[in-house]
């Protein structure tokens, strides 16, 4: 499976931030952690109990507009889920969160296949959370869920026919409520993650110096780039029409690759305003900030243009722009961060690269 391998920045100066800018790199992390991280994870929490409440909901009393009811909460779990996944570091790393929250991609089917076997088999570890949690991780995640509110047999959750689909997709909600919930918790402790990251020193077992705490926020912008640019989008999208692959994309049964796409861009937005890491460029440099700002916005704009099923998205000449044009403003931010923007910092970028099979 391809892996992204950490972004790489070579520290070339002393200081984390140039000295012009009187700055203090604990306070722009501080900044990210209170201003987006922490509110991002409640959000997801509050998304992912409604969405476990649904599904519970839909088991006792199965009908249409319950299972209508779950899907939407199901995209407002995707839309959470989207903004806050471009972290990749901290206690969503630990104990396989990242890998049980979402197992994606999926080229060669395996997760599909062991949560089409758990339906087929009705195998009832499947169906109570505190199991599932030691599981696969692709049975216990959004990709799962997705499968059982949208795939195959979906149908079935309208009706007392098949009680043991619904109970599947019950526990995979609770078990994603009960991550979001961890993850959340571990960012608010106040010995925590988010105190090491906000607070770097020779003491501190993870980050010695403000550059290594600096180093890991705008490692998030240029990763995630490329991860929603060479991963997300260049996965489905062609060069031509006819290289397309629709159903390679994120979310395609519920419809949702888009969003996905619109909430990893506007989290970046938010985090790159919440941590205020332009008041830490030169003067002289500060229109930077701007245009980061007003690309990342350019990107949302063109990703919410697109809805509903992403195979008529292609074939929509108009549509297909969009999207190329969501992979322009990618490629241009991974060139103003990560070259430009960088520099300005005394940091020099070596940037990842993607191995696979």
């Amino acid at each position: 499976m391809r892996k992204r391998l950490a972004f790489a920045l070579m520290l070339v100066l002393a200081g984390a931030l140039p000295a012009s800018a009187a700055v203090k790199a604990s306070d722009v992390i501080q900044r990210a952690i209170d201003g987006f991280v922490r509110p991002a994870y409640a959000r997801l929490h509050d998304h992912a109990d409604s969405l476990a409440k649904t599904m519970h909901a839909l088991c006792q009393a199965p009908s249409r507009d319950n299972l209508d009811a779950a899907r939407a909460e199901f995209s407002g779990v995707v839309d959470a889920w989207s903004v806050v996944e471009i972290i990749r570091f901290g206690p969503i790393a630990e104990n396989n969160r990242l890998e049980r929250m979402l197992f994606w991609p999926d080229r060669k089917s395996i997760g599909l296949k062991q949560v089409q076997a758990a339906l087929a088999g009705k195998d009832p570890t499947a169906a109570d959370p505190a199991q599932l949690a030691t599981k696969s991780v692709a049975m216990q995640g959004l990709g799962a869920l997705e499968f059982v509110l949208y795939g195959d047999g979906a149908g079935q959750l309208v009706g007392r026919d098949d009680a043991y689909r619904c109970a599947y997709g019950a526990a995979i909600a609770g078990n994603v409520e009960t991550i979001a919930g961890e993850v959340g918790d571990d960012w608010n402790e106040p010995n925590g993650f988010a105190a090491l990251w906000a607070n770097p020193g020779p003491q501190n077992a993870l980050y010695h110096h403000g550059t290594e705490a600096v180093t890991e926020l705008v490692g998030v912008f240029i990763n995630e780039l490329e991860m929603v640019r060479d991963v997300r989008l260049k996965g489905f999208l062609g060069a031509k029409p006819e290289a397309d692959k629709p159903k390679q994309a994120i979310y395609w049964r519920s419809q949702n690759t888009a969003r996905s796409l619109t909430g990893n861009l506007a989290g970046m937005d938010t985090l790159f305003q919440a941590s205020q890491l332009g008041d830490a460029l030169p003067p002289d440099a500060r229109w930077m900030a701007e245009s980061v700002h007003i690309q990342l916005t350019n990107g949302i704009e063109a990703a919410k243009a697109i809805r509903g099923p992403i195979d008529k998205a292609l074939a929509d000449p108009a549509l297909r722009q969009k999207l190329d044009y969501f992979s322009l403003v990618t490629s241009s931010l991974t060139t103003l961060i990560g070259t430009r923007l960088t520099a300005e910092f005394g940091l020099t970028a070596g940037f990842s690269s993607l191995d696979g099979d």
